[in-house]
């Protein structure tokens, strides 16, 4: 019974070694990689600032004189141009007074009259010594009140004319009509705390945008001087506050002298037509400005790995992977799909100098 059992062990044994020999392990094929050849090239990548949009003019419209609005003349959002009338303020006490300065005007174009005549007479009788100095020197006087008075009652009179003409509250430019927080028979002066409208000039819009000290001081030696650099500086883009990109290009016209301390920036201030009236002052955005890169390459992120802060890529040497070597990486770039604006498509990364000489080998 032994000499059986031990028999059936070793049968078992064979069994499971001649399974195990059927199974031979399977080959693995080599693995393939895309590559690529990499060159120097000049490329250009924006750098996106925070930007506030302003219309070339904002002008804030406040009465000069007091009273309660009797008609309103323009609608929000209106275009109007330089000259046109806006509101007008109840004229009834402003004639009265016009017509009270003319009547004081008359008045006192009378008494000059009358204080001429007198002195006239006063001076022949003091020829016949009729009269004594005393009186000529009264009447010269009188005189000369006289013309003194009539010179501020015509004060007076341009003044009722003006505050008259103020009246009409009319645009002093070009441009398009704010909000109007005032409506007829409301009473306004030039004391109240909000202007009865603003208006506009978008004709062409002022984009406003900062860079820091150390971005600026880089400008400043990349074109020798700050008015090279604004006459050297390539357009910019303007990317709108729902991520679309505005078709027209704009122009940098100023850069403030003076550093923000409370920040470290300088501003700058950007110009863009507004033919379709799409910009509207008050907006946000962002200001793409292009910086040029000469004789680097780009590489693709995907194409690198991360070890201790730094990024390295394999090299291609003679068709296989050889050492690895590590990038200096000067910007990277995304590239946003153009169907979906806020995924990020591909990333490739901007590097100051060659990676190595192998990769040309592929």
């Amino acid at each position: 019974m032994k000499q059986k059992l031990i028999q059936a062990v070793l049968f078992g044994s064979c069994m499971a070694f001649a399974v195990s020999c059927g199974q031979a392990p399977t080959a693995r094929g080599e693995a393939e990689y895309s590559v690529m050849t990499i060159s120097t090239s000049d490329v250009t990548i924006p750098s996106t600032h925070s930007a506030t949009i302003r219309g070339r003019q904002d002008i804030a419209i406040y009465p000069q004189v007091s009273g309660t609005i009797s008609k309103v003349c323009v609608k929000e959002g209106e275009v109007v141009r330089q000259g046109q009338l806006l509101f007008i303020i109840d004229q009834v006490p402003y004639k009265a007074a016009l017509q009270t300065a003319k009547a004081n005007v008359a008045a006192a174009e009378a008494s000059v009259a009358t204080a001429q005549l007198t002195y006239d007479s006063k001076k022949e009788l003091f020829a016949k010594n009729v009269v004594s100095q005393f009186d000529l020197q009264t009447s010269q006087n009188n005189l000369l009140t006289a013309k003194s008075q009539l010179a501020q009652a015509e004060a007076q009179l341009v003044n009722a004319a003006n505050n008259l003409s103020y009246t009409e509250v009319k645009s002093p430019s070009n441009g398009v009509v704010g909000v109007l927080p005032y409506r007829v028979g409301a009473l306004v002066s030039a004391s109240i705390p909000q202007p009865l409208t603003t208006v506009s000039d978008n004709s062409d819009m002022y984009v406003y945008f900062s860079l820091t000290e150390n971005q600026l001081l880089d400008l400043t030696r990349e074109y020798g001087s700050m008015d090279k650099a604004l006459a050297a500086l390539p357009n910019v883009q303007l990317v709108l506050n729902d991520g679309s990109l505005y078709s027209q290009e704009g122009r940098i016209e100023s850069i403030s002298g003076v550093i923000d301390t409370s920040t470290g920036s300088v501003q700058l201030r950007a110009v863009f037509p507004n033919p379709g009236r799409l910009l509207h002052s008050g907006s946000s955005g962002n200001v793409l400005l292009p910086h040029i890169y000469k004789n680097v390459v780009t590489v693709p992120q995907v194409a690198t790995f991360e070890l201790q802060d730094k990024k390295f890529v394999y090299k291609v040497v003679c068709g296989k992977a050889g050492n690895i070597g590590a990038v200096t990486v000067e910007k990277a770039l995304f590239k946003p799909v153009r169907a979906a604006p806020r995924v990020k498509g591909n990333c490739s990364l901007l590097v100051k100098r060659r990676l190595c000489h192998a990769a040309r080998n592929r």
